[in-house]
C-alpha cells in the first residue's frame, strides 16, 4: 500500500525571501509591483503555484483578486478568509501586503500539517491594486467587490503611460465589462482577518510581538492642477510670471501647516508625495504641476475640514500667482471601526500563546477596512522595530514574522 504523502508546509521567512528578487526597484530601492505589471504578474503567479503546491484550489474572481480555498470534506457554511495584497506603493517596503498572504498560506498549510479539521472553509485572498499605485484608487478589488466604487469610473482611470484600467485589466484576462459588485461571493463569507506588518511603532515600546486593531483613520486622496504659463527661466522676469511650481510649493507648506494646527486630538496628517511636471525642463518655467494630498484624521469631518482648510491656502496662492487651480477627489474612505465581538474571540485565542495582546488603532487603509461595512472583519498586526513603512526600510525580525504566523494559526484554529 503506497504511503500517504503528508501535507506541505511553508516557511514564511523563506517564502518572502523567495519573492524578494521580484519587481525590485533598482531607481527607486524598494519593490515597485503595479497591478498587472511583469511583477504583480509574476507575484500572483507565485500565488497560485504556492497554494496549489499546499493543496489548495485557487480561482481569480471577476475583479482581478485572487483566492486560495481549503474547504475538504465536512467545512460548510459561509467561509472564514484571511490574506492580504501583493502589490506595493513605488519603491516600497518587503511587508506591506505580501506578509499577510504569504502568513496566510503559511498558517493553512500548518493547520493542514496537524490534521486540524475545519467546520468551514478557509479562504486565503490576494486583493488586485490594494496600494493604488497604478491607477490612484487604493483597494480597488476590495472596492469592486464590495459594489463600493463606479465601474465606469474605474474601466476610465488611467496610469501614467495613458492606458485605462479597461485595457490593463483584458490584458491580464480580466473582462472589463464585468468587474463590479459581486454579492455572492461576499455572502460565502463569513468574516475577514486580515494580517499585517505594523504601520507606525506602538508594539515595540509595548514589548508585545503581535496586536489587534481597533481602528482605522478617515483617510482620502483629492488630485491637484495648477495650470500656469510656461515660458524661459533665464528670460522671464520674475514680475511676468506664472508659475505653478510657487503654488505647489505652497500647497506643500498648506498640507504640513494645517496638518500641524488641527486639534491633535484628530490626528490630523496630509502628506503630498506625489508631483508631476510639466514639461519638467530645468531652464524652463513649467506650465502645469500636478499634486496628490494625502489627508487623514480621527474622524471623518475632521478630515474634511483640514482638506477644506488646505485647498483654501492653494487657491489664494494660485490666485496670487495668476495660475488656475482645480481640485478632484479621488477617493474617501471613511472611518472604520473593527468588530469588536470577533476582537474580542480572536484575544481569548492568542491569549494562551501571547498573553494580552496590545489593541491599536492604524492610519493606514486596508482591504479589511473596505470589508467592514460588509461583515465581520479584524486585523492582526506583527511588530515593526522603528515604524517605518512605505519604505525600502520597512521590517520585522524573523522571529516576529514566525509569531505573527502562529498568532494567525491559532486564530484561524479558533474561528474554524
Amino acid at each position: 500500500m503506497a504511503a500517504v504523502e503528508a501535507p506541505a508546509t511553508l516557511d514564511a521567512v523563506a517564502a518572502l525571501a523567495e519573492l524578494a528578487p521580484i519587481g525590485a526597484d533598482p531607481v527607486r530601492g524598494g519593490w515597485s509591483r503595479h497591478l498587472l505589471d511583469g511583477a504583480d504578474r509574476e507575484m500572483r503567479a507565485w500565488f497560485v503555484r504556492t497554494a496549489e503546491a499546499l493543496g489548495l484550489t485557487v480561482e481569480r474572481d471577476r475583479n482581478a483578486n485572487l483566492w486560495a480555498t481549503w474547504a475538504p470534506a465536512g467545512a460548510v457554511g459561509p467561509a472564514v478568509a484571511t490574506g492580504s495584497h501583493l502589490d506595493s506603493v513605488p519603491g516600497g517596503g518587503p511587508l506591506d501586503g505580501p506578509l499577510g498572504v504569504v502568513s496566510g498560506l503559511a498558517a493553512v498549510a500548518r493547520l493542514r500539517a496537524e490534521g486540524h479539521r475545519p467546520s468551514r472553509p478557509i479562504l486565503v485572498a490576494n486583493f488586485a491594486e490594494e496600494e493604488g499605485a497604478r491607477f490612484g484608487v487604493p483597494c480597488l478589488g476590495s472596492q469592486l467587490l464590495a459594489g463600493e466604487i463606479d465601474t465606469d469610473r474605474v474601466r476610465a482611470l488611467t496610469d501614467v503611460a495613458g492606458a485605462t484600467a479597461a485595457d490593463v485589466l483584458a490584458d491580464g484576462g480580466v473582462d472589463p465589462a464585468g468587474i463590479g459588485h459581486d454579492p455572492a461571493r461576499l455572502a460565502g463569507l463569513a468574516l475577514y482577518l486580515e494580517l499585517h506588518v505594523e504601520q507606525g511603532c506602538q508594539l515595540a515600546p509595548l514589548g508585545h510581538p503581535v496586536g489587534l486593531a481597533t481602528s482605522i483613520l478617515a483617510h482620502g486622496r483629492w488630485r491637484v492642477t495648477v495650470t500656469g504659463r510656461g515660458d524661459h527661466a533665464g528670460a522671464t522676469e520674475l514680475v511676468s510670471r506664472h508659475d505653478p511650481m510657487v503654488v505647489a510649493a505652497a500647497a506643500i507648506q498648506a498640507a504640513r501647516s494645517r496638518a500641524v494646527a488641527a486639534d491633535p486630538v484628530t490626528r490630523s496628517r496630509a502628506t503630498v508625495g506625489k508631483l508631476q511636471v510639466v514639461p519638467g525642463g530645468s531652464n524652463a518655467i513649467a506650465s502645469q504641476a500636478r499634486l496628490w494630498v494625502d489627508a487623514r484624521a480621527e474622524h471623518d469631518a475632521d478630515v474634511r475640514a483640514l482638506v477644506a482648510g488646505i485647498v483654501a491656502d492653494i487657491e489664494a496662492a494660485g490666485e496670487a500667482e495668476g495660475c488656475e487651480v482645480t481640485v478632484s477627489e479621488e477617493s474617501f474612505s471613511t472611518r472604520v471601526q473593527f468588530d469588536r465581538d470577533l476582537t474580542d474571540r480572536l484575544d481569548a485565542a492568542l491569549r494562551p500563546a501571547f498573553g494580552e495582546v496590545p489593541r491599536i488603532p492604524t492610519g493606514a487603509g486596508h482591504d479589511a477596512g473596505i470589508l467592514a461595512a460588509h461583515l465581520p472583519s479584524a486585523m492582526l498586526f506583527v511588530r515593526n522595530p522603528d515604524g517605518v513603512s512605505h519604505s525600502p526600510h520597512e521590517g520585522a525580525s524573523d522571529d516576529d514574522i514566525r509569531a505573527g504566523v502562529d498568532a494567525l494559526t491559532d486564530a484561524l484554529r479558533a474561528l474554524t
